[in-house]
């Protein structure tokens, strides 16, 4: 193989990752490994990382604390361009990667390395997304992508080379879903959800992990209330937050209720179909939320012509096209929409549904004299007609025509 000598890792600690330090080493020429974990919000899926990246051969690790630019830079914009896959996808996994990538650039700059190597399969969306950002940034750099090269052809081998290496891992054969959490979401593949026919196992113990099943969630509501300024969410019952605690709260809010749970048969960037289960209960929250106050503060023009940059913004961040001329170009759009997107909003949590209890905001274009069916001194209901007329003039040109035409025959 080509002559490597420093490699930049994507480290995680899972299954994937854990076996690739040792198999770089083996393959290129014991190379030096400089393992990176991007904290988009693990929590304790980092904790002892460090021992183990370095005890399977790694001479380093580090922890890139990437929550708060995560929140700020990639979920708030995505969020207020109200952006969502295929009509049910908060692209948890997609947004991630981007950052995460632009990091990995950084440290292998810094370190010298002369390449940066994945853990993707040569089947997943993630591969694109992290090539795309590394070209973006280091376009000459090598990438490393072991699924793509090495013998091993599934998820079982992959545990059976671990066995042989001594690696420790913290899934077993019965339990080895593919698994990505961050600060949005949490997400599970393989195994049994392989067959879209098979219910997914919500109460089964341990297979959701940021919440319950709605059957599971208390019989009384939970009612919140959202503070938005220009299409970010500042405040939870009144109280300040920063994005990364906001997100936290509306998780456990969310989960305990059985909100944000999502079965999903998505279409790949790579051509198949994939089918998925998705916890994002804050994120549901809030994309509820936020579209909610639109409903009041947009007018109807640029509210119509938004929901189709929502559509084409979802599918550039799924396929990796984040550092992009258009992405950027849809996010300016975005932000001169969100200029009067503030107030608030009430919510009733209860049992898997967001039930609105309430929305207002300084810029709303609802105005209760003009909508009311009372009396009302603002609106002439004669001139309805004259407007019904030049409305419908091509209707009756063309009714008029065909009646003509008809008379002839």
């Amino acid at each position: 193989m080509a002559e490597i000598k420093k490699v930049v890792l994507a480290y995680s600690g899972g299954l994937d990752t854990s076996i690739i330090i040792p198999w770089l080493k083996e393959n290129y020429n014991n190379c030096e490994v400089i393992a990176v974990a991007g904290d988009v919000g693990q929590g304790s899926e980092l904790s002892g990382l460090e021992e183990k990246a370095k005890k399977t051969g790694a001479s380093k690790l580090y922890i890139a604390d990437l929550k708060k630019a995560f929140v700020e830079d990639y979920i708030w914009p995505t969020l207020q361009a109200g952006a969502v896959y295929e009509g049910k996808y908060l692209l948890g996994t997609s947004f991630a990667r981007p950052l995460i990538a632009k990091r990995l650039v950084e440290i292998a700059k810094a370190e010298g390395a002369d390449a940066i190597c994945h853990g993707c399969t040569g089947k997943g969306n993630d591969q694109v997304r992290f090539e795309l950002a590394i070209k973006a940034f280091a376009p000459e750099m090598k990438i490393i992508a072991p699924w793509r090269i090495w013998d091993i052809k599934s998820r079982d081998e992959e545990i059976d080379y671990a066995e042989a290496h001594n690696i420790p891992l913290k899934i077993t054969r019965e339990t080895n879903y593919s698994k990505d959490k961050n600060l949005w979401h949490l997400s599970h593949e393989g195994l049994d959800l392989e067959d879209p026919n098979n219910e997914p196992q919500y109460n089964k113990e341990g297979f959701l992990e940021l919440g319950v099943s709605p059957e599971q969630a208390p019989d009384c509501p939970t009612y919140i209330t959202l503070h938005f300024e220009k299409g970010i969410p500042v405040a939870l019952d009144g109280q300040k937050l920063c994005g990364v605690d906001m997100l936290a709260k509306l998780n456990a809010l969310g989960g305990a209720n059985g909100i944000g749970i999502a079965d999903i048969v998505e279409n790949r960037l790579v051509g198949m179909k994939s089918r998925g289960v998705y916890e994002t209960p804050g994120g549901t929250i809030l994309y509820h939320a936020h579209a909610k106050l639109e409903e009041i503060c947009l007018d109807k023009q640029t509210s119509h012509f938004k929901q189709g940059i929502a559509n084409k913004f979802a599918e550039l961040v799924y396929d990796g096209l984040w550092f992009t001329p258009l992405r950027e170009a849809l996010t300016a759009f975005v932000d001169s929409t969100q200029q009067t997107v503030t107030g608030d909003v009430k919510l009733k949590l209860y049992k898997g549904n967001i039930i609105d209890a309430g929305v207002s905001s300084p810029y709303s274009l609802y105005d209760e004299e003009i909508a009311t069916f009372s009396e009302d001194e603002v609106y002439n209901q004669a001139d309805s007609a004259g407007f019904i007329n030049l409305f419908g003039l091509p209707i009756t040109v063309q009714a008029l025509k065909k009646q003509k035409l008809s008379e002839k025959e």
